[in-house]
């Protein structure tokens, strides 16, 4: 018994000091480590929401996007989470029955009640902006358009969200917006790249966008758009051409082929064999063309196909004015435009065009490109048809127009030559998101792109957790060899005595 009981006594660690040193050493290094991991662990992902309904001339679309909650301000990445296309004409085809504007998009915002978690309904801003459609009824009835305006917004505030007003976007903005949305969504402007321009067609009007470094702003100061985001600075040659979408295009070809009040027209852009009665009051119900409507005219006139895309192209062609231009260079109607610089993002009706003619690889060659549209338009009516059964019938008779008038408009009106035209890319979606300008107007509006580039964390969680558990395993090991001068002691055999 006095043996064992010597042992223990020159057997330091078995002492109470050391045995409880050692304990309060361990349970301070696990404690350490556990609120590091505990305190700066990621949290669950919240997200906060925003509604942008974009009111065009021929339909309005609802768009759903979302973000993490945290990151409210600078660095959070915006992601469209869905949409939904209202059933109906644009917004300013009410213009008679304004109420009937705010109903149709009852059920889409309904839909948007149910995307949107209830507990986000009310701090989810919600916006209108609309475009050309409702710029052109402004022009031709303010009035009508204020009553649709109205209606619109009397419709969007009884539902839960946070509306933030309805309103008619310049057609700079639109061309700005869209720029924003193509280069934010493709991460070009987080990462200082070199630009994508982007191209916009709608049925009223079309904008053109993009970055030159010929372009200073003072040549045409209104055609300039100064940004400064993400640390860098954007000078941005924007315009957009109200009449020239595709369908104020349609109308303006259709125009100068009855300026003499014909009863019938044998038309090159549209497909030999189409036959159909179009009415004089409506081809003419717009500003674009309601000045050129003939004096003494039948109610009606039979529209016939021809389709002759060589034809076709030189009556698009007359739309425009290429025999002005008091600046140092032009796109047309007396329009500045810089050099076309970089890549270009082409979208809306561009996309819709081309992909439903299988015209959207731009490596194709323009005499390639030219010979398809020349088949397609050549091509009979009622094989058109029997090939394209679920096709509408108005949208399947304007194609080979529209085609037509989205190459001439490109490499005549803008001057994309055999050289530059694969730069454009003909695009629908980029990551997920629609490209158009509702996402960079949000983006505005929300104060979601900052002027500075965000500041970077020094370390990312599993970084800090990593450091934070290297430095308890050495404060560890120190503490263990602060306890060395007791180690022979404790090595060494006990003496019996």
């Amino acid at each position: 018994m006095s043996a064992q009981r010597e042992m223990k006594e020159k057997n330091p660690w078995q002492t109470p000091v050391t045995i409880i040193i050692t304990v309060i050493g361990v349970i301070a290094i696990v404690a350490l480590v556990t609120v590091a991991v505990l305190q700066n662990r990621p949290l669950p992902q919240k997200y906060k929401y925003g509604i942008v309904l974009d009111a065009g001339s021929s339909h309005t679309a609802l768009y759903i996007y979302e973000w993490p909650a945290e990151k409210d301000n600078n660095t959070g990445r915006v992601e469209q989470t869905h949409s939904c296309k209202v059933k109906g004409p644009g917004i300013s085809s009410y213009a008679r029955e304004p109420l009937k504007a705010g109903e149709s998009l009852r059920a889409c915002m309904q839909e948007a009640e149910q995307w949107v978690p209830g507990k986000r309904h009310q701090e989810t801003p919600l916006y209108l902006g609309a475009t050309a459609g409702m710029r052109l009824l402004n022009i031709e009835d303010s009035s009508a358009s204020d009553k649709v305006l109205t209606a619109v917004e009397q419709a969007l505030q009884k539902f839960p969200f946070s509306y933030q007003g309805a309103r008619i976007l310049s057609g700079q903005e639109e061309g700005a917006f869209g720029w924003v949305t193509v280069n934010y969504l493709d991460d070009r402007l987080t990462q200082g790249l070199d630009t994508t321009g982007a191209l916009d067609l709608g049925g009223a009007s079309t904008q053109i966008s993009f970055v030159s470094d010929k372009y200073d702003g003072s040549e045409s100061p209104s055609n300039s758009v100064a940004f400064r985001l993400y640390g860098n600075d954007y000078n941005l040659y924007t315009h957009s051409f109200l009449c020239y979408g595709k369908d104020q295009a349609l109308r303006m070809t259709l125009a100068q082929q009855t300026q003499s009040g014909p009863g019938s027209i044998l038309d090159p852009c549209f497909n030999p064999g189409y036959n159909a009665t179009k009415n004089y009051s409506a081809l003419y119900d717009s500003p674009c063309v309601s000045d050129q409507k003939p004096q003494k005219v039948p109610a009606t006139f039979n529209h016939t196909g021809k389709g002759n895309f060589q034809e076709c192209q030189d009556v698009v062609k007359r739309v425009f004015n290429f025999t002005h231009c008091k600046y140092s260079q032009c796109s047309f109607n007396g329009v500045f435009q810089p050099l076309l610089q970089g890549p270009f993002g082409a979208f809306s009706a561009y996309y819709f065009v081309m992909n439903f003619l299988n015209l959207t690889d731009t490596s194709i060659p323009l005499d390639a490109v030219r010979d398809k549209l020349k088949s397609f338009c050549s091509t009979p009516w009622n094989q058109i048809t029997q090939q394209h059964p679920d096709v509408k019938v108005k949208y399947l008779a304007e194609y080979c127009f529209s085609g037509t008038y989205i190459l001439t408009l490109l490499t005549e009106g803008y001057n994309f030559t055999a050289a530059t035209y694969p730069n454009i890319k003909f695009i629908k979606k980029i990551k997920g998101s629609d490209a158009g300008w509702t996402l960079g107007y949000m983006l505005n509006l929300t104060n979601m792109i900052p002027a500075e580039a965000p500041d970077s964390p020094p370390l990312p969680h599993a970084g800090y957790v990593s450091i934070v558990t290297i430095m308890a395993l050495l404060l560890f090991i120190l503490f263990i060899l602060s306890l060395r001068p007791l180690w022979p002691r404790c090595s060494k055999q006990p003496q019996i005595v």
